[in-house]
This record gives structure tokens, sequence and C-alpha cells, in this order.
């Protein structure tokens, strides 16, 4: 079967006053279900409010703007089994059950509290991948920072991993691939640009426009790369392993290096001299190229 790699914008789910929230669905989207990954975006107006749910996957959030906190609300049972759960009288089970009104998303009320956020959680489940060092940062190409479980050990224990990338305009973001077997699920920011994917048979499977919003899945051992357009591009790689192992076609580390001259030549069909150029050029070349002149 033919794998449809297209990237896709989310549908919406639920709107109401307090905001909106949109899914990436696994029935319209083969690849997420294949690889056992799924994708939201929560839209939260001022004094928004998400209610807590319960969720059968690990997940990590990227927010892409403004700021949040969140408390617990109780209810949704039944009078019969909030009052057994909870050691309620019956009156005041009925009141716990038919108090709120709403569902998934509500607007709070003017003046209405909500808790500081705990310290303690805050530094353990939450990280500034914006303000980290990047581990790659080219002038007028752009950065690219990794978040594994060296850096955030929390993240270890969902088993995730992401990888942010932020693309000066016309800039390129050099082909790669997992080569631990490993999704990437990426997430397009801001700005817009173009993919392209090779399979693992070598030939090319995706060559499209990015826009703001789309959410693209590269499949295991394939290749892709990126390039901006003249505004630039910002996308979240999240990928399904802690520790990712990537390897590259270019710079010190390129896989090429680690073959003989006369392998290169007879996989490229390339003469010896021009073989010469071609690995030089490849070690000085970066994952993260600048725009040609």
């Amino acid at each position: 079967m033919e794998l449809n790699l297209s990237p896709k914008f989310a549908q919406k789910i639920f709107e109401g006053e307090g905001g909106t929230y949109y899914s990436w669905s696994s029935s319209e989207y083969e690849l997420l279900k294949e690889a056992k990954v799924g994708g939201g975006r929560l839209v939260l107006q001022p004094r928004g409010f998400a209610f807590p749910h319960y969720s059968d996957s690990n997940k990590i959030g990227y927010v892409l703007q403004g700021s949040a906190r969140a408390q617990v609300i109780l209810g949704g049972f039944s009078t019969e089994f909030n009052s057994r759960a909870y050691n309620l009288n019956n009156e005041e089970a009925e009141k716990l059950a038919k108090s709120q009104a709403g569902v998934l998303l509500i607007k709070l009320p003017d003046g209405q509290k909500m808790p500081q956020p705990c310290k303690n959680s805050t530094d353990k489940m939450v990280y500034n991948i914006d303000a980290a060092s990047p581990d790659f940062h080219v002038q007028d190409a752009g950065l690219l920072t990794s978040l594994t479980e060296k850096k955030f050990p929390f993240i270890g224990e969902v088993e995730l991993s992401a990888i942010l990338v932020k693309l000066e305009g016309n800039a390129m973001s050099s082909p790669v691939y997992a080569a631990d077997s490993s999704v990437r699920v990426i997430y397009v920011a801001k700005g817009s640009g173009r993919i392209q994917v090779v399979g693992i048979n070598g030939a090319s499977v995706l060559d499209t426009k990015l826009m703001a919003g789309h959410l693209c899945v590269v499949p295991r051992f394939f290749v892709a790369s990126t390039i901006a357009d003249g505004e630039g591009m910002e996308y979240l790689s999240m990928i399904t392993a802690p520790q990712p192992l990537f390897g590259d076609f270019t710079g010190e580390t390129s896989v090429w290096g680690a073959l003989s001259p006369q392998v290169i030549q007879a996989s490229l069909n390339l003469t010896p001299e021009f073989e010469q150029v071609f690995t030089a050029k490849i070690k000085k070349s970066t994952i993260l190229v600048p725009p040609q002149d």
C-alpha cells in the first residue's frame, strides 16, 4: 500500500467560550495509527479553562504563545457514585454532580482566582526549550535545539524526545534519518517552507509545501530535509525515543565519511576525481545551511 505522507491540518473537535480543541485523527492520517502516535492543539481564550482528563498515552506539550495554569475539578459521576466515593450525603453529592454544566473547555468567571504554579512540579515537568542553549547555531541559517533525557530527565519517563528547529529565510536543514527506528512527528509552529522525504529504497516519497499548523509524519528510517521560505520557518519534531540516534548526510559525521572512495564511486556512479570533490565538500557542510547567494 502506498504511503500518504502529505502534511495535514488538525480538525476542529470542540469550540466553546473558553477555547477550541483540534485533533489529528488516526482515521484520517493512517501513519499516526501505524506509528502509534497522535496529536492535538489546544487554543485557550483569556480565562479559558481546560478540564482535567485522562490519557492512555504519554505526551509532550509545546506552548506556542501565552501562559496558563490548571486546577482539578471533581464531579462528572452520578449522585450515588459521588456520595460513596467522596463520603458525601445525598444533598452534597447532588450539588457536586450538577455544579459544573460545562464540558471540556469553559471560561472562568472574572475574579475567580487560580492557584500559583507549584515550583517543584514546574522544575520537574516543564522545560523552556526556547531559552535553552542550541545544539547547533549557524549564522544566517538558524538554530537546532534538542530535548532529550540527558537535558531533561523527566522526558525519559515518557520515553519521548523533541527537537526544535528555527530556520532563517531560505535556509535549509540538511537530510537526516533516525537510525534507531524511531518515528518523527513534525509540527510547523511558524512560517512556511518545503519538505522532501526519501524512502528506504532511495525513492522520493514526498516533496511538498509546509505551512504553519501542518503536522507531518516521517516514518522509520526515512530521510527528511527542509528548506524555509523567505520569512523563515519554525517546527518542533517529536521523536518516539528518549535518546534518538540520527544519521547525518553532511558534515564531519556524515554517513558518507564511513564509506570507502570506491564504494561511493560505485554507489553514485562518480569518477574518482568527482568523488574527491564530493567528499571534501561534504565535510565542510553543516546540518543547517544558509541560503545560497
